[in-house]
């Protein structure tokens, strides 16, 4: 039976450099590795709004924090269109589904409907998070993860995995090639949310962490030789 994965797209990887939302070859190259190197994988995302607006920015502007996070959340549907589009421009089937209905923008999440669009080799761009404030699109990602019954959470961020220490401050820090969830949690590494970390780790769901800017990243995290650090159980 082929793979099920669920790869988290970060919303600043799709940003331009001069600070504009979207960069349009980030979005090609995006889609164009995953079409590489997905198969016959049944292949879902979640993709983060970052590169738009994240809710904690209006919270520190003070304004009310559960506004800003509809805002985040709508945010990743603006990024979920722009994927399916550059998609659709490929021939690659691909549906956008959200907690609720909007017309001409998401469907609403139907657990055996997703999984029938996976099965048929659908593309499927889960957006608009959880439908609720205070959850991450992370946790958003373990929650589909473990709804369709994924084999593995792909963490596509700016950083090739998981260190005991913040490289960037200290070059000594240690990469793990392995890590466990309990050590994960225990030591609350926050290259991911940690309510996503204890998600996957209750549904045995491996997540991978790995550096999706970096050329080819994607398309080899979907292979055989992955890059970046796994957490497992």
């Amino acid at each position: 039976m082929a793979r099920t994965l669920l790869l988290k797209v970060s919303g600043e990887a799709l940003g331009g450099d001069s600070g504009a939302p979207f960069k349009r070859s980030e979005i090609e190259r995006v889609c164009s590795e995953i079409l590489i190197g997905r198969s016959d994988t049944r292949l879902a995302l979640v993709v983060g709004g970052g590169n738009i607006i994240r809710g904690a920015q209006l919270k520190a502007a003070g304004g009310d924090a559960c506004r800003g996070d509809y805002m985040g959340m709508m945010a990743t549907l603006i990024n979920a269109l722009a994927l399916q589009d550059e998609f659709l421009n490929e021939g690659q089937a691909c549906e956008v589904v959200g907690p609720h209905f909007i017309p001409n923008v998401a469907r609403a999440y139907d657990r055996r409907q997703v999984k029938e669009w996976l099965d048929a080799g659908t593309i499927v761009i889960f957006g608009g998070g959880t439908g609720h404030p205070f959850f991450t699109t992370d946790t958003t990602a373990a929650l589909r993860a473990s709804e369709i019954g994924a084999d593995e959470l792909l963490k596509g961020s700016n950083v090739d995995g998981i260190y005991d220490d913040d490289p960037r401050e200290n070059a000594d820090a240690k990469r793990f090639d392995t890590i466990s969830f309990d050590e994960v949690l225990k030591n609350q590494y926050r290259v991911m949310d940690q309510t996503a970390f204890a998600l996957c780790r209750e549904n045995q769901i491996n997540i991978r962490v790995f550096n999706m800017t970096q050329a080819g990243a994607i398309a080899a995290a979907l292979g055989d030789n992955a890059p970046g650090t796994v957490v497992c159980v």
